[in-house]
């Protein structure tokens, strides 16, 4: 079994969720692995990995709307260092993910037709994160 690791560093807008599934796919093509597992760990606790619709737009707002309404950020939290949206962005996060596991065949990901791979950013500011790549398989 062959094993492949990279660091996907990407750079968020602020509350948006960012498609990454072209740049995962291409790590995936790099490492050679023909069959076998991509493992993706975001290295952060106030953003997310998700697995979503990747046709329709309306999704990703509605999405970002029900957290809103889920997880305010006028809430009075106790952890308040870091700014108001730091603790609603905890939150959200273990509401979420932080990891996926998705299978390669034929060297590709094994995604549904309409899914797609996002980093979730819940925090206002604009943030540079980091998505951990481990790919395992046969080449």
């Amino acid at each position: 079994m062959s094993h492949y690791q990279q660091i996907l560093k990407i750079s968020t807008t602020g509350k948006s969720l960012q498609k990454v599934t072209s740049q995962v796919q291409a790590i995936v093509a790099q490492s050679g692995i023909q069959t076998g597992i991509c493992h993706l760990f975001l290295r952060h606790t106030s953003a997310s990995l998700i697995i979503q619709e990747n046709a329709d737009p309306d999704v990703l707002r509605d999405l970002e709307n029900f957290f809103s309404k889920l997880v305010p950020e006028w809430e009075n939290y106790i952890h308040s260092t870091e700014g108001a949206d730091d603790m609603p962005a905890h939150i959200r996060s273990v509401l979420t993910h932080t990891s996926e596991n998705i299978p390669i065949a034929q060297g590709r990901l094994v995604l549904g037709t309409w899914q797609g791979i996002y980093v979730w950013e819940h925090r206002q500011q604009r943030h540079n994160r980091e998505l951990f790549v481990h790919i395992a398989g046969e080449k």
